[in-house]
């Protein structure tokens, strides 16, 4: 019989089983490998935040949809960057230096995709269908295709980006308005032929006009315009281009008989002119010469009237029998009465020389 109560026994330990260790061993594994994958999984999710701006664009970088910075530092130049990956932060980026091209939507026929890339005219319809084809209505009444191609950049990426929903869908609309009102200001003749690059600068004023007062951020570059008439009526514009092609040789034509008649007037003009003025000038110095001449005469015949007037006969007459062999001057008597002249006719003739005797 004993005295106190008997000492617990240990429980005996449990025995495992070999599959139950195999478990446990496997899922230690797998926690590791998840666990591995998840920390790889969160350095290629930080990694990706990172992302790079090219040298001819800027960046925007949203935080749940807002910008994050204000003013200039908004704009993310170029260079490598980081954000947090979508859905945190969302990168918007704004190609700054490149050419966008945006064409109007109205104004020209239905064209499809071959025909447009060979720029080529569909086959005339019957009638025009304002269903499917665009056109534009002239100062004088008259329908005319027309479409044009703006080139602009953008200057503003802040506002470009988020002042609109589609920035690109308003400077189209800003085109077509432009391109409308302008046609109404313009007759079909103008726009055709006559005046297609005036016609073309107006459209670009206008449209530079919209996008500056609904300020779209953007600069116009170029506004190129093409216009054509109606299919139906094609002939004849033709026509009416032969019409104009010719009268502008015409008037060419006229021109330039114009310009020879005209200077051909003017160089004989010229020539008359010149040989009135070298007459005229030679005539003033004959006269000068002649009436400087009789002031020097005048002098002399002063001194000794008599003298002179013998002198100027006898010059007189020698000039005028000039050809006389022999001239005899018989002068007045003193006494007035008159001198008696005897001439000897048929006098002997003078006899030859002889001849030299030659050695």
């Amino acid at each position: 019989m004993s005295n106190g109560p008997e000492p617990a026994q240990p429980t005996p330990p449990t025995p495992v089983d070999s599959g139950s260790q195999a478990l446990a061993e496997a899922l230690h594994s797998s926690f590791a490998v998840v666990k591995a994958v998840m920390i790889l999984l969160l350095a290629v999710f930080l990694f990706s935040g990172f992302f790079t701006v090219g040298p001819q664009e800027k960046a925007i970088k949203l935080r749940f949809g807002k910008p994050v910075g204000e003013g200039d530092k908004v704009l993310l130049g170029a260079g490598p960057h980081w954000a947090w990956p979508y859905p945190i932060d969302e990168v918007v980026k704004v190609p700054i230096t490149e050419i966008q091209q945006v064409k109007s939507t109205v104004g020209w026929f239905a064209q499809t995709l071959a025909e447009e890339a060979a720029d080529a005219e569909p086959q005339p319809r019957p009638s025009l269908n304002p269903a499917i084809d665009g056109y534009a209505l002239t100062a004088d009444g008259n329908v005319v295709h027309s479409k044009a191609t703006l080139s602009y950049r953008i200057e503003e990426p802040v506002r470009y980006v988020f002042g609109f929903v589609n920035a690109s869908n308003a400077v189209q609309n800003a085109l077509n308005n432009a391109l409308i009102a302008t046609a109404a200001r313009f007759k079909v003749d103008d726009i055709l032929t006559r005046d297609r690059i005036g016609f073309q600068d107006a459209v670009g004023r206008r449209v530079r006009q919209i996008i500056e007062a609904q300020k779209l951020g953007v600069i116009v570059e170029q506004c190129i315009v093409q216009s054509r008439p109606p299919g139906q009526l094609a002939d004849a514009f033709r026509n009416v281009v032969r019409a104009e092609v010719n009268r502008s040789k015409m008037l060419n034509e006229a021109l330039s008989y114009e310009n020879q008649i005209t200077n051909k007037a003017a160089a004989d003009a010229s020539a008359v002119i010149s040989i009135a003025q070298s007459d005229r000038t030679r005539m003033v110095q004959s006269v000068a010469a002649d009436a400087a001449r009789f002031t020097g005469l005048l002098s002399k015949y002063e001194r000794n009237p008599d003298l002179f007037r013998q002198q100027q006969l006898v010059q007189t007459m020698g000039r005028v029998f000039t050809n006389a062999s022999e001239k005899i001057y018989i002068p007045a008597r003193a006494d007035g009465k008159s001198r008696e002249l005897r001439l000897l006719l048929n006098r002997e003739p003078p006899k030859p020389k002889p001849e030299e005797t030659r050695p």
